[in-house]
């Protein structure tokens, strides 16, 4: 979001700036020093924002240097009746595009203190004979940080709509393609490999057959909720077909990618999933550390869960490794040196 919102927000900064100059004989030339001074701060956090730690705290820093920025303006051309004042609601605007709920309350109250204070401060007993410009500025900016609001709300749904899958509430491929591209960076930074399951559930089609499309509905349910209650909190499952199911685990090599594919599958075949038993199959790979290359770990573990089916399903195979037995993966995976993060499982 804020890659959409920085030419808006630069376009926006140049608007301003034209109607400070046109008014300069009026206010002075030197108002045009805090919207320039607002405009480096915005410099400074889009240089850092992909590599820092905590953008969220660097996007507040640049927020809130705008707000300061007019209303140090608002005090300097004459407090409540500053033509400025107003202005301060301007920046509320982008708070539900960056922030949740709590945010937009918590900066819509800081740009309520600084209108009091920039025009409280100039000259107190002129606002409380004459309140209106304030009040007037204090309604705006309720009312921006009101229908901001709703906006958020109806943008949430759809972004989720867009994204989950509205049988098992997992993400979809949609979700996918985004994920994607934070991954390969977050690979390169922390130089760990992302460790990939492909799942299908065997016979599904066989299961729709014999006890109904709605029972099937039930078994697709139960299973993404298998996944779900195995996975680490920063670890992300995935529909991407009727049956098939993607799990990405950030930091996992193949042997831990393999340890967990071996744990559902075993708890899927010993789970009754609408009264229906079902089993499923694994393909596993991992990306080399650092370089997360998605299509040729998906293709590597697509082609290890085509492996598995054919070896007679209800199994786990791992990309480049001759295929196992049901029983036998074990000893594979005793075989391997246990990665980094073998204990996260």
């Amino acid at each position: 979001m804020e890659q959409r919102l920085k030419p808006l927000r630069a376009m926006s900064f140049g608007v301003l700036a034209v109607a400070l100059l046109v008014c300069g004989p009026w206010v002075g030339w030197w108002t045009l020093i805090p919207l320039l001074f607002a405009s480096v701060m915005f410099i400074f956090t889009d240089e850092g924002l992909q590599t820092s730690v905590l953008p969220e705290y660097r996007l507040a820093l640049a927020w809130l240097s705008s707000e300061l920025a007019i209303a140090g303006s608002v005090a300097l051309t004459g407090g409540a009746r500053s033509p400025a004042l107003a202005w301060l609601a301007l920046p509320v605007v982008t708070l539900a595009a960056r922030f949740d709920v709590r945010g937009v309350i918590a900066g819509s109250g800081v740009a309520a203190g600084l209108i009091l204070a920039s025009s409280l401060g100039v000259n107190a007993a002129e606002v409380v004979a004459d309140p209106q410009y304030v009040l007037f500025a204090l309604a705006l900016l309720g009312a921006v940080a009101l229908l901001s609001l709703a906006l958020m709300q109806s943008d949430v749904q759809h972004r989720n709509a867009s994204v989950i899958d509205p049988l098992t509430g997992m993400l979809n491929r949609n979700a996918l393609k985004v994920r994607v591209l934070e991954l390969r960076d977050q690979a390169r930074v922390a130089q760990q490999p992302i460790g990939l399951i492909v799942a299908d559930l065997d016979h599904f089609k066989a299961v729709n057959d014999t006890h109904g499309h709605n029972a099937g509905d039930a078994v697709l349910r139960d299973v993404a909720d298998c996944l779900r209650r195995r996975l680490r909190a920063f670890d992300l499952a995935y529909r991407i077909g009727g049956e098939e199911f993607l799990v990405l685990l950030p930091g996992a090599g193949a042997g831990d990618a393999a340890k967990l594919a071996e744990d559902l599958r075993k708890t899927i075949e010993a789970t009754s999933h609408a009264n229906v038993p079902v089993t499923m199959s694994f393909g596993v790979s991992a990306s080399e550390p650092s370089r997360f290359a998605y299509d040729e770990a998906f293709e590597a573990a697509d082609q290890a869960l085509y492996e598995a089916k054919a070896a007679g399903r209800n199994r786990v195979h791992v990309a480049g490794d001759p295929s196992p037995n049901a029983g036998d993966l074990e000893r594979l995976l005793a075989d391997r040196q246990p990665a980094s993060g073998a204990a996260m499982y």
